[in-house]
């Protein structure tokens, strides 16, 4: 039973229980976040979080339970009723409308009017330009939305909001898709409106953030409340062992492989503006990362190589034979295989079935006469759920509906299912918990002494040097050094990343 509520609590839950038909995502949830708090929430992929941050926002009803907003029942019926109420969440996957422009985004659908009923355009101007302000974002209001970065919509976000002078702010893997420098100005920001009395809930899988801006951490397993801690004095071995119920040694479980001959061969490419005549070579067995700030060129790098862009000049090869120009189809039939780093987007048809994202590269052989062998599909697709252990109700079951670590390990499934001799990897782990970040680093060493050639892009610099066998580092679309994984450290590579004439001194 839970504990009567602090007399600062904002926002209780006790006895949350949602059901999804054959799924019980939560299971007599009690939670508490008091006035003013960072209180961050921590947990495998599939723990509940989203589940539970969704019935808080009015996105889902719970199925029991209650919830209290400042002592007071509250029964929230949709998003507009919880930002009624004070409630706002951020998602991951920001919710902006891309053609419109900040100001109009901010006050989207409550916009403040004249007393004819017109949109009052000079109030909207005058509150948007204070609010950035006060959050000290240089942005114009009159700007469009689509033309901002990854850390500016986030701040729009922050302020649409603030706006509507929300209480309980709830921030989904803010950090995910922000460099370092972003993500300092992002803690500023929250520390900010942190002492101005806004509640914050805050989702992560970089533990080390949670350090660094939590004044509590509450772990979620399996539809559960395991514990919440005061972060003060608390350790990150405690926190793994609560999150994935058993011991982690090694964030970073590298096993060294025999390194065979060159499979991939890049030369001088060139394409667009951020490749700018990069050479490098990918062994068999080799595990080679690629590091660089963002803008780097790095992601361009690699859908130039797979040939999902075009490229200007320069050549490709596997196992010698020529792929340029290239398209996706010539690198699949080449033996090459690319994990996105959008998986969503990019990685998997959302609307589709797991198992034929499982099975969708391989489809032509399945299929006789223009038509596709389900058993043989089927087969396929149960191995792989459970070579990969991914964690779904049936084959059958909307890949959407998964988890983010195993929507992931459905997208290795794809490249694994045609026995792909080169795999790219663009941030492997991104947005996934820290059972299904080993349980992917440990496929990366299977398949490495299976003779497979990586290349692995990764904005997570201690993941880089960890799972690398050398380090290839860009800046500004050149390959700017390379390191050996006995040489390297996160200083060195950095340098390189900033300054290479200076880093290679």
């Amino acid at each position: 039973m839970p504990g009567p509520a602090s007399q600062d609590a904002v926002l209780t839950l006790s006895g949350v229980r949602k059901e999804f038909p054959g799924v019980l995502a939560l299971d007599g949830v009690d939670f508490e976040l008091r006035g003013g708090e960072v209180h961050a929430l921590v947990g495998e992929n599939g723990a509940g979080k989203s589940t539970l941050m969704k019935i808080i926002s009015g996105a889902y009803r719970m199925t029991r339970g209650e919830m209290r907003m400042e002592g007071r029942e509250v029964r929230v019926r949709n998003p507009r009723h919880a930002q009624d109420l004070g409630i706002s969440i951020i998602y991951q996957e920001l919710n902006l409308v891309p053609h419109l422009t900040v100001e109009e985004n901010i006050f989207l659908g409550r916009e403040p009017r004249t007393p004819l009923g017109l949109i009052d355009a000079g109030q909207i101007r005058s509150k948007c330009e204070r609010l950035l302000v006060d959050l000290g974002v240089g942005i114009s209001p009159a700007v469009r939305v689509s033309t901002l970065g990854v850390a500016e919509m986030q701040m729009v976000e922050i302020a649409k909001a603030l706006a509507f002078e929300a209480r309980v702010l709830i921030m989904d893997e803010p950090t995910s898709a922000l460099t370092d420098r972003e993500t300092e100005t992002l803690f500023a920001t929250i520390t900010d409106i942190k002492s101005r009395g806004v509640s914050i809930i805050y989702i992560s899988h970089r533990l080390e953030e949670i350090f660094r801006i939590a004044d509590r951490a509450t772990v979620m397993r399996d539809g559960r409340i395991v514990a919440t801690h005061d972060v003060e004095g608390l350790s990150t071995g405690q926190l793994i062992r609560e999150m994935v119920d058993r011991e982690v040694n090694d964030h970073y479980p590298k096993q060294p492989a025999p390194i065979g001959s060159v499979v991939l061969g890049v030369e001088n490419l060139r394409a667009g503006t951020r490749v700018r005549g990069v050479s490098l070579e990918l062994r068999a067995g080799e595990v080679v990362g690629l590091a660089g700030l963002m803008g780097s060129g790095r992601t361009e790098l690699a859908r130039a190589i797979f040939g999902a862009d075009p490229i200007d000049s320069g050549r490709v090869t596997i196992h010698g034979v020529d792929l340029t120009p290239s398209s996706p189809n010539a690198a699949i039939r080449a033996g090459m295989g690319f994990v996105t780093e959008d998986r969503k987007g990019e990685g998997l048809v959302l609307q589709f079935s797991v198992c034929q994202n499982v099975t969708l590269p391989a489809i032509r052989s399945m299929s006789r006469a223009g038509v596709i062998d389900r058993a043989a599909e089927r087969a396929a697709a149960n191995r792989a759920i459970a070579d990969l252990h991914i964690k779904t109700p049936t084959a059958e079951a909307q890949v959407s509906n998964l988890s983010g670590g195993n929507q992931q390990k459905v997208v290795l499934s794809k490249w694994l299912g045609i026995g792909a001799r080169v795999l790219i990897f663009d941030e492997p782990t991104r947005g996934i918990d820290v059972g299904a970040k080993i349980e992917i680093y440990t496929l990366m060493n299977k398949l490495a002494g299976e003779g497979v050639a990586i290349l692995m892009i990764s904005s997570d610099l201690p993941e880089v040097l960890g799972m690398s066998d050398r380090i290839l580092v860009m800046n500004e679309g050149r390959i700017a050094g390379e390191l050996s994984r006995a040489e390297a450290t996160q200083e060195k590579v950095l340098a390189l990343a900033v300054d290479p004439v200076a880093g290679a001194a």
